[in-house]
């Protein structure tokens, strides 16, 4: 196999910036791949099986490589192309920018390129390419939740201290609830999907209750116990509780992550934990629930059985439950968790 004769080093901010390119969902695809090559001849796979998996030639790893050498992450941009350059001005492109960020007249909510370019007389193309070139996207909106926990910090690094180095001969679980699972049935028949055509399920549907699921997730594992209750109550948590502690030694110590409902913080559960002294509950911050790791894995059961399946009664809903969890137990694997960005916490005023 052809492998080059001297290997290609990266700094440890290159292969970040570089992995966050393999992996980005809205940078150009010939951009991405070009990433993706630099990052597999940086770790020694050969150029023979590079060009299987990726189907490319020798030849084109070759000039990647020497781009990447020459110019670093700058050489894996196109070269700019022949012919007449952009002739915006300057001074127009600014105009362009500032007025998008500002408040568009009422009742609008956000500025539209052929509203900016009627403002300012030119091209609604022009528009649209000053905002590609400046990452701006007046069309889109994210949401954040503020934790105004004066204690986020505290509480946030001792969550992620049990993640990254838990206590010797312990086990932490991420635990919670997903509440009003509803088993719905459809009225029409599914039709299978089929050459250019997706899995189609009639509109209407049929209600069959709803039961809340408990789920345990097992850091260092990934492995997940569950249990299904119809309500979510202070009592079925507790249930939960030993339930989960039975099936550990008696002897181990047991670290449980939770988020801040009122059914994890009632009197039983304060009773139930003194007398289990063994077993240490973990808050996490105020609107932090995105620190525990089981919502990731409720996100996975929602995707795989919740939001598609059809389900003829609660009792049927409850055995599919439990079976996707036998299931992901046989081939589960811990979550490849990070917290990258301490400096990205949203804070309320004053907090």
């Amino acid at each position: 196999m052809f492998t080059s004769p001297y290997p290609l080093v990266l700094s440890l901010e290159e292969r970040r910036e570089l992995t966050a390119m393999v992996r980005s969902r809205t940078i150009a695809a010939g951009l991405a791949q070009r990433a993706r090559v630099i990052v597999a001849i940086a770790d020694g796979e050969p150029y023979t099986m590079l060009c299987t998996r990726l189907e490319l030639s020798t030849t084109t790893l070759t000039r990647w490589r020497r781009r990447f050498e020459h110019y670093r992450l700058a050489g894996l941009h196109d070269a700019p192309r022949a012919g007449r350059g952009d002739r915006l001005m300057p001074a127009l492109e600014a105009k362009i920018l500032a007025l998008t960020q500002q408040r568009p007249p009422a009742p609008l909510t956000h500025w539209t390129s052929r509203q900016v370019g009627a403002r300012l007389k030119v091209s609604h193309m022009t528009v649209h390419r000053v905002w590609q070139r400046a990452g701006l996207q007046p069309h889109r909106l994210e949401r954040y939740v503020a934790s105004p926990d004066p204690e986020f910090e505290q509480k946030a690094a001792d969550v992620i201290g049990l993640y990254l180095n838990p206590p010797e001969h312990a086990i932490v679980f991420c635990i919670d609830e997903k509440t009003a699972i509803q088993a719905l049935d459809r009225r029409d028949p599914v039709l299978p999907l089929s050459p250019g055509r997706a899995e189609r399920h009639g509109f209407e549907y049929i209600r069959h209750g709803s039961l809340s699921l408990y789920a345990a997730l097992e850091v260092g594992t990934g492995r997940v116990e569950g249990m299904t209750a119809a309500r979510h109550t202070s009592q079925e948590f507790v249930a939960f509780l030993d339930r989960v502690v039975a099936t550990h030694s008696p002897r181990r110590e047991i670290h449980l992550i939770a988020d801040n409902f009122s059914a994890h913080k009632t009197k039983a559960v304060t009773a139930w934990l003194d007398a289990h002294p063994r077993v240490h509950m973990h808050y996490t911050p105020t609107y932090s629930s995105w620190l525990n790791q089981v919502e990731l894995w409720f996100s996975k059961i929602e995707r795989e059985c919740i939001a598609r399946g059809i389900f003829t009664s609660t009792v049927d809903l409850r055995r599919k439950l439990m079976q996707y969890i036998r299931a992901h137990n046989k081939h589960c694997h811990p979550f490849a968790w990070s917290y990258t960005d301490v400096t990205r916490r949203h804070r309320v005023a004053g907090s």
